[in-house]
This record gives structure tokens, C-alpha cells and sequence, in this order.
């Protein structure tokens, strides 16, 4: 058992590693999570306390890798020990290595706790029996703070409001902690404390919440934002102290409240200007904000090159169902809107969505080819298409489960909820099996090997930017997108390749065909 008596005591919080290659793998290796982060730098500002952040899936040349996956935790132990350990459980699929890693600095007699959208309702046993001694629920800037405090000065923790344990072998959860209200009294996020990673890529934070209560989404609550004021320090501080040049704003809706984010662009912009750098944001925002000139112009003026945008679906009727209250073709058109402002868009769809009350007369071919039409027609730039995910706490999650329709987790287990695997019946006629191949005909469609032959093709082409010399602006923006997208698609294409490696060598095509038996 480590000394909590100690006169300084370390603070480390671990991200976990994705159970395999994925998608993500590669974009994850120049960003971080943010929440993590976030407590950890309240952590570092405390009396007695040092805090760090070992992002498994961002270690970089120097980081202590594990033969198999991971951070070698020994090896951190032998020569950085932590007092106590947390563990980020924002994404579901990587749980299962969260249990893994927790259940070792446990045997070790370190303090664990974890925190993350993963912890609800059964969830919250499952996590206390597999490594972690403590689950913060809700958002753990202050909860992280309060534990620490007390385990340190060996003080009774059921009074700390917003906290998951075992007693007397059963959960139990202290008064609720409610959501915080004001975040300019919090510290602007410390990325040095994120030891061995590359960072190229910086998330920030303006809007925690959404008020859209989408069915399949665990953002929930009302949104609660911080002042166009704080999101620009942060923005500044970090390219002032680290020359960060590449940032994400990681709100689902950018742009919701318009007044601020128009006086944030504004300001952003004149910084710009007054530093002399130029700056890289990419936002989330909804289809319909393309209604918004102003709003659109001073985006581009501010720096914010790439929008990602939600589609879900190009089909009508699973759009009706979605209560998506747009037309594919419009949809087209305002994506058009986007591209004539200088926006690279990036479009995110789910495949194959479960509908409530309403049957689709479409064969898997008439929807692939729905989804290769629209997104050749709307000239998207780059895409992401996905299979829905019943994440645990969402309502999507509790319509399949009263169904029966989800396949068990002792089959398909945490690790493959990444969006890349069926992980339930699907609505009749289409099969699982059917609906994996069909993400891959789309991605494959459009990330292709020939790609690499644009790359250079676009090079050569350089010099015919001249022919735009009544308008420079207009001609590198078009062989800029051009050149770029090339190069994503190409980049995609190693992606994809290296995911259907890995799947090879894994064995989820038998244990889908027992979990489909499991349900019959």
C-alpha cells in the first residue's frame, strides 16, 4: 500500500488504448482527450499534488509501450510511481483495456477511480468489481479534487456529492453533483501534463451539453458555455506557449449561440492579424447554419477551414423516421453553400439505423448506392460512415435491449463498440454480416489507392494557378482542396487497409455467429 501520508503525492490519469487498430489510430496519435486533461490540470494546481496524463494511444518516440498494447505500467511504476490512478472512460470500446490497466495498479494497493460517459446505471458494478475503487458520475473537475482530499487525510467520503462505490458489496451513489454553471473560475487546460505525446492537433472546449437529446447520443443536458473571452485566451495561451497551430472545437453545435461566436470569430480574426500567425480550426456544426452568410464569412475570416457536419443518412424516409426535417437534396444544396464560403466539409453518416415503426422497401444495393450518389453529388471532402452504436445510457440503447435485439457482451464484447462492428439485429431483410460489408463498399468507394497518383498529378499542376490571376484567392483555394483531398484519400485508403489486417487476424466473424445464435 503507497504512503498517502507522504508530503507530495502523484496524480496519474490513464487513457486507455483502443483494443485494436481502428479508424481512429492514426488521428489519435497527434491529439489527446480533453476531458483528462482537464482534471488533471485542477490536480497539478492543488497543495502537495503532482499530476500527469499517459495517453496509451499517443506515446510517441520516448513513451514505454507494452509488448502487446499500451503503456508498459511497470515500468512507469519503477520509475515515476503514482500514488493513485484514474482512468478515462469516455469511450466505450476501450474499457475493457480500462479494467485491464485499473486492476493492475490495484493489485499494486494504488487508490483507482474511474470517470467517463461509459459509467451508468449496470455499468457502474461492472466497473467497481474490475479495478476501480471509486467512479466519479458527471463531470470531475470538482468531485476529483474533494477525493483526493479526503483519501489523502484519511476523511469519510460519503459526503462528497457526485461519487460511485462499493459498500456492503452493493453500489452505492452519494447526493447527486450538478452540472457546473460558470467555467471561467476554472483553469485554462495544461497539455505539458500530458507526458511522451506528439500533439499537432489541439481539442477545445466552449460548450459542454446538448440540448438536441439525439436517441443514439450520451451528450445530454442543457448546453452550458464558457465566454468567447476564455475560449480565445485558451486559444492564444496554447499557441503562445506551445506554437500550436492546429486547434478542434469540440462542441457538437458551433454556432448555436450566434451573437458570441460571431464577436469569438472577430476576435480570433484581429488576433490573427496582430500576431502575424495564421491558425487552423475545424468545428461541428449543423447543415442549417449554411443559411447564415454572416456567420459563414466571418468563420472563414477566423481561421475555421473544415466543418463536420451529421448527415446520418442520405435516404428520405430514414431521414422522416430520424425526424431530420430536411430532403436529400437539400441537403446537397446547402453543402454546396459551405463549399462556395471555402469550407472543407466532412460528412458523418450512420449506416443502417434501426427505425422505429417504419419499414424501408430497399435492397442493401439500393441503399449503398444512395450513399455513393449523394456524397459524389454533394462533393463532400472527406467521409465517415459508421454503424450505430448502442452506447450504454442512451435511449437507443434501452429500445434494443427491451427487443432483444442486442447481441450479448460475453460475445461481442466493449471493445468492439467503435462503430465498425454490427453489435445487434439489424431490421429485417438486411443481416449483420451484410451491413460490415456494406460500410466498407462505401469507404472503399471513395478512399482509394489511385489517390496516390492525384497526389503528384495536383503537384504538376501547380503552376496552373497563374490562369487565376484575376483571383489568386479563388484558384489555390480550389487546387488546395483538390491536392488535400487527394492526399486524405489516399491516407484513408493505408487506414482501411490496415483495419482489414487486424480483422483478419481476430476472430469477431465467429463470434458474431454466436451471438446471433444466442438470440434465436
Amino acid at each position: 500500500m503507497f504512503d498517502l501520508n507522504k508530503p507530495r503525492l502523484r496524480f496519474r490519469i490513464v487513457v486507455p488504448a483502443f483494443a485494436t487498430f481502428n479508424i481512429y489510430s492514426s488521428i489519435a496519435e497527434t491529439t489527446t482527450a480533453l476531458g483528462p486533461v482537464c482534471v488533471a490540470t485542477v490536480v497539478n494546481k492543488m497543495e502537495n499534488w503532482d499530476a500527469e496524463v499517459i495517453d496509451e494511444n499517443n506515446l510517441n518516440l520516448y513513451g514505454p509501450r507494452n509488448p502487446y498494447r499500451g503503456a508498459d505500467h511497470e515500468y512507469l511504476q519503477t520509475i515515476r510511481p503514482a500514488d493513485i490512478a484514474g482512468f478515462y472512460g469516455g469511450l466505450t470500446s476501450t474499457i475493457p483495456r480500462l479494467y485491464e490497466v485499473a486492476k493492475f495498479y490495484k493489485k499494486k494497493g494504488i487508490p483507482t477511480f474511474g470517470g467517463g460517459q461509459h459509467f451508468v446505471d449496470e455499468n457502474l458494478l461492472e466497473g467497481l468489481t474490475s479495478g476501480l475503487d471509486y467512479i466519479i458520475l458527471g463531470e470531475g473537475e470538482e468531485t476529483v479534487k474533494e477525493l483526493l482530499t479526503a483519501l489523502k487525510e484519511n476523511k469519510d467520503i460519503s459526503k462528497i456529492k457526485g461519487l460511485a462505490y462499493l459498500k456492503d458489496g452493493k453500489v452505492f451513489k452519494t447526493d447527486p453533483r450538478g452540472p457546473i454553471l460558470g467555467f471561467e473560475h476554472l483553469p485554462l487546460p495544461d497539455f505539458a501534463l500530458v507526458r511522451y505525446a506528439k500533439l499537432k492537433l489541439y481539442p477545445v472546449n466552449w460548450t459542454r451539453g446538448c440540448g438536441m437529446d439525439c436517441e443514439f447520443c450520451t451528450v445530454r443536458g442543457k448546453p452550458r458555455s464558457s465566454s468567447a473571452d476564455k475560449v480565445l485566451e485558451n486559444i492564444r495561451f496554447l499557441l503562445e506557449t506551445f506554437d500550436a497551430r492546429h486547434f478542434f472545437i469540440v462542441d457538437d453545435l458551433f454556432g448555436q449561440h450566434r451573437g458570441e461566436a460571431i464577436r469569438f470569430c472577430q476576435m480570433l480574426r484581429d488576433y490573427q492579424r496582430q500576431v502575424k500567425k495564421r491558425i487552423d480550426l475545424t468545428v461541428q456544426i449543423r447543415l442549417d447554419k449554411a443559411h447564415d452568410n454572416e456567420l459563414l464569412s466571418v468563420m472563414r475570416q477566423a481561421g475555421i477551414n473544415a466543418v463536420c457536419i451529421g448527415f446520418e443518412s442520405p435516404i428520405e424516409d430514414e431521414l422522416k423516421a430520424m425526424d431530420k426535417k430536411i430532403k436529400p437534396q437539400d441537403m446537397i444544396n446547402l453543402t454546396k453553400v459551405y463549399h462556395k464560403h471555402g469550407f472543407l466539409v466532412h460528412g458523418m453518416f450512420i449506416f443502417g439505423y434501426p427505425l422505429r415503426d417504419v419499414k424501408l422497401n430497399l435492397t442493401l444495393d439500393q441503399r449503398v448506392k444512395a450513399y455513393k450518389s449523394f456524397i459524389k453529388k454533394a462533393q463532400i471532402d472527406t467521409i465517415q460512415v459508421l454503424l450505430p452504436v448502442p452506447l450504454p445510457g442512451t435511449e437507443f440503447r434501452d429500445r434494443l435491449k427491451e427487443q432483444k435485439r442486442i447481441f450479448p457482451l460475453k460475445e461481442i464484447g466493449w471493445e468492439y463498440y467503435d462503430g465498425n462492428f454490427p453489435l445487434f439485429q439489424p431490421d429485417e431483410p438486411l443481416t449483420p454480416e451484410e451491413l460490415h460489408i456494406a460500410v466498407h463498399k462505401i469507404m472503399g468507394r471513395f478512399y482509394k489507392f489511385k489517390y496516390i497518383l492525384m497526389i503528384f498529378w495536383h503537384i504538376f499542376t501547380f503552376p496552373a494557378l497563374v490562369f487565376f490571376f484575376s483571383n489568386i484567392k479563388f484558384g489555390w483555394r480550389q487546387w488546395y482542396r483538390q491536392w488535400r483531398n487527394a492526399l486524405v484519400r489516399f491516407g484513408g485508403w493505408s487506414i482501411m487497409k490496415g483495419w482489414k489486417k487486424e480483422y483478419k487476424k481476430g476472430s469477431f466473424s465467429d463470434k458474431l455467429q454466436k451471438a446471433k445464435d444466442s438470440l434465436k
